[in-house]
């Protein structure tokens, strides 16, 4: 099959809410700066937005704090797909913020992130937010920074709640404050007993789980590194597809709840992850990578 006639619709949707998503989606950081700092080519990430839509990517995932000394995440959305589709999902985060510069401020106070919450909206041109993740550090209560979400949502500014690298704990927390549509946590091959059961848990309660990092691994911000274990090198090869596809399906084998957000501001890359949504890894193939892989996070 060729790769640029796969769509992401091949991978099945979900719905956030009332938005039904399809489950390959686009995270917008690696589109502000290359891996080395070097700045981004803004025309080239304009058209990888652009191009992404075509393939049926219909959610992506960005922040007012994905922005380098040149380069805007929300910015480049907004100038890429404004006027946007009808059935285009934004989702953001708020709760970090940098300052000009680029270094990072405390964690936003409840009464903050309003302010925040404004920000995106004016970077991206909207009247409301789709949904928007409270993103946490540590195991401190989030009650309040979420009740003060939800407050937002009650007047109108965000349509849905989610919460991104979270424990168990804080997901009762905002339960029991306002709906949660989707946990947004680092996850894949090489992910602790705790969580892969906190994912399930996630899928048992109807919340989409969005992983991030499922291809860079322990490269985490810097992205992928130059090196791949055998056995996931051995099961690309059986199927004439790259490493980094084989992380993404084995993702999204997890859970029809499982929702992946693969950000690149390569075009090739873009094309070969949506096209990743098609590879259906066997059973004996999944034991394979999970016995070979250790347990890093």
């Amino acid at each position: 099959m060729n790769p640029e006639s796969i769509t992401a619709a091949v991978a099945g949707t979900w719905e956030l809410g009332d938005l039904v998503v399809n489950r390959i989606g686009f995270g917008a950081m690696r589109l502000t700066a290359n891996a080395d700092g070097t700045p981004s080519d803004r025309d080239r990430a304009i058209g990888v937005l652009r191009r992404a839509v075509e393939l049926g990517v219909n959610h992506i995932d960005t922040a007012a704090f994905y922005f380098s000394p040149l380069r805007s995440a929300n910015e480049l959305i907004n100038r890429a797909l404004a006027p946007y589709p009808e059935d285009l999902v934004i989702t953001t985060k708020v709760g970090p913020g940098k300052d000009p510069s680029g270094a990072w401020l405390p964690l936003a106070r409840p009464e903050q992130l309003r302010g925040q919450v404004e920000e995106n909206l004016r970077q991206l041109g909207r009247d409301h937010l789709d949904v928007v993740n409270l993103r946490v550090h540590g195991p401190d209560s989030i009650a309040e920074r979420f009740g003060a979400l939800a407050e937002l949502r009650d007047a109108g500014l965000i349509r849905h709640l989610g919460i991104s690298n979270v424990r168990p704990k804080h997901l009762a927390e905002a339960l029991a404050i306002a709906p949660v549509v989707c946990v947004q946590n680092r996850y894949g091959l090489g992910a602790s007993p705790e969580r892969h059961e906190f994912l399930r848990a996630c899928g048992e309660q109807g919340i989409a789980f969005v992983p991030f990092f499922a291809i860079a691994g322990e490269g985490r911000e810097a992205g992928a590194g130059d090196t791949e274990t055998d056995e996931v090198l051995a099961v690309a090869r059986a199927h004439g597809a790259t490493a980094a596809q084989v992380r993404l399906a084995w993702t999204l084998r997890r859970g029809p709840h499982v929702l992946a957000i693969p950000g690149t501001g390569n075009p090739d890359h873009l094309v070969a992850n949506v096209a990743a949504g098609a590879l259906r890894l066997s059973d004996d193939e999944v034991a394979r990578l999970e016995r070979a892989t250790p347990v890093t996070f």
